[in-house]
């Protein structure tokens, strides 16, 4: 690895998270880089755009990196058919909702519209993909996968402790997925950021093949008192999904559609 590139990369992306606040010396103190060596990425950076020097020694994302974001928001979003939906199902229920599905075989959180009091679920952003084995958005479309597709998909990998109450073990991991077919939803409580539970519900293609998933998150204190209408809330969603694409009013390219998932 070019460990260089990398530190540039840590740097750029703290530089993201801290929305505006970063300085040097904070960037050096957290990724744990000599003051001298933060300073000269930074100047990097700066001189290539991918930040920007605000007053007070401070630093925010530049426009080069913005430009990387709406490239990736292009070609992985959903099609509009689908962004509607989602705000539909945003606008009924008020909390923070997810749109998923395939994208270069792979199940990529496509789009996502913000709680107005739902805290933050992990290091989700657009183009994430991360964590299927912890994630309701990708255990509602994994349970309709083939048995022989999914143990693929996992063989030889660790399900690693995201938190205290993930799954980590294989065997778990396909009785999880079991019931979540019987049942046509998918829950996490908790299991991939502490104090947020999510739920999603799957949509299909004319095939019956699963595409996607709708997902909605909220903090775990009043989950138990929603869970009835945030299931039927994402049910719907995907219903409304499926219908559109079997009817031929909505069409996945081959990419969106997972054509090399297997």
């Amino acid at each position: 690895m070019l460990h260089t590139l990398e530190r540039g990369l840590h740097v750029l992306e703290a530089v993201a998270a801290a929305d505006g606040t970063a300085t040097a010396k904070m960037l050096s103190r957290q990724l744990g880089l000599k003051p001298g060596t933060c300073y000269h990425l930074l100047r990097t950076l700066l001189a290539g755009g991918y930040v920007v020097r605000l007053p007070g020694g401070r630093y925010d994302v530049g426009h080069r990196a913005a430009s990387l974001n709406r490239h990736l928001q292009r070609r992985s979003g959903p099609p509009p058919e689908l962004a509607v939906i989602l705000a539909r199902l945003h606008n009924k229920i008020n909390e923070a909702s997810f749109v998923s599905g395939w994208h270069h075989g792979t199940l990529t959180l496509q789009h996502y519209i913000s709680g107005h009091d739902t805290p933050g679920v992990g290091d989700l952003d657009v183009g994430y993909t991360g964590h299927m084995h912890a994630r309701a958005s990708c255990k509602s479309v994994l349970a309709f996968l083939p048995e022989d597709q999914v143990a693929a998909m996992f063989e030889g990998v660790e399900l690693a402790a995201v938190t205290p109450h993930t799954i980590v073990d294989h065997d778990a991991l396909i009785f999880e997925l079991a019931q979540v077919r019987r049942q046509g939803y998918a829950v996490d409580r908790e299991e991939f950021t502490g104090g947020v539970c999510c739920l999603s519900a799957p949509f299909f293609d004319a095939t019956g093949s699963p595409v996607g998933s709708f997902t909605v998150s909220v903090p775990t204190a009043r989950f138990q008192e929603r869970q009835v209408a945030l299931t039927m809330a994402v049910r719907e969603a995907a219903s409304v999904a499926t219908a559109l694409l079997r009817a031929g009013h909505l069409t996945l390219v081959p990419a969106e559609r997972g054509a090399s998932r297997t």
